[in-house]
């Protein structure tokens, strides 16, 4: 059978590809811009955008099995498009669909419950990629400088995510379940840095930032007044579930979740 991911080529996207492909399934990558590559040897690449549902049809003939994104790659809003999506879906014979969620269920999941296709409704909470914001600060003044330095979150890697989206669609007893998901480990920011900074072999400095000044300095990156309220708001009082260490992905893949050093080691590089 295909597998269609969606959002191929973001943080999530690409580890749901490796995995499909380790367990010997034929995956079809969808992209807004395929020339930003990176996917793996044997993938089918296509073209197509969330936001405008006709460039995804031609990527749905065929698939029986969908992992899809439900906010839009471009902006990061809530994607618009769920009914269409879910429509050309079902009229593909798609039969088993896995939903990355936006941080909170929305019209995605309601258009693909209506249209009557199975789903599994994937919940993780902060992503581990999200230190990747830290590596210039990092690799010019050793520093990260982030507000609400005492916030826990038990951040899971997204690779992860990936292989509980492969066993998802894959695999037998997923349908109709919202799996919450983190990482095995609840850590604070400073926790974060002592970590990085053990994987690169010295001290990381942090600077706490006052809610005015995180504001600031995500405007002047252009950041709407929506998603400056929706990330200060998630960082000043995050929900239950974001600092309660889940068992959802040692339950799924028969191992232990992996920690923030793993990922730190793997990506170590990237902040020298």
């Amino acid at each position: 059978m295909t597998i269609l991911v969606t959002g191929a080529t973001g943080n999530v996207g690409r580890q749901v590809v490796r995995e499909l492909l380790a367990r010997g399934h034929a995956v079809r990558a969808l992209t807004r811009d395929p020339s930003r590559g990176g996917l793996p040897d044997g993938v089918e690449v296509a073209t197509g955008d969330l936001a405008i549902p006709d460039s995804v049809a031609p990527a749905l003939d065929g698939v029986t099995a969908m992992h899809l994104i439900t906010f839009d790659g471009g902006n990061g809003a809530a994607l618009s498009t769920g009914p269409q999506i879910a429509r050309l879906a079902a009229k593909a014979g798609v039969r088993r669909v896995t939903m990355l969620w936006s941080g909170e269920p929305g019209p995605v999941e309601e258009a693909v419950a209506a249209e009557g296709l199975p789903w599994t409704t994937l919940q993780p909470q902060e992503f581990m990629a999200n230190a990747l914001l830290w590596t210039d600060s990092v690799r010019t003044e050793g520093v990260v400088r982030e507000p609400f330095g005492a916030t826990r979150s038990a951040m899971i890697h997204e690779a992860d995510i990936g292989a509980v989206a492969a066993r998802t669609l894959t695999e037998d007893g997923h349908v109709g379940k919202e799996y919450v998901m983190t990482g095995p480990e609840v850590l604070d920011v400073p926790q974060k840095l002592a970590i990085l900074g053990r994987a690169l072999g010295r001290e990381i400095r942090f600077v706490e930032l006052t809610e005015r000044q995180a504001r600031e300095r995500m405007r002047e990156a252009g950041a709407s007044p929506e998603a400056i309220d929706h990330v200060i708001g998630w960082y000043a009082d995050p929900p239950e579930e974001a600092y309660t260490v889940s068992s959802t992905v040692e339950r799924i893949l028969g191992r232990p979740a992996r920690t923030f050093a793993q990922w730190a080691r793997e990506n170590a590089d990237a902040f020298r």
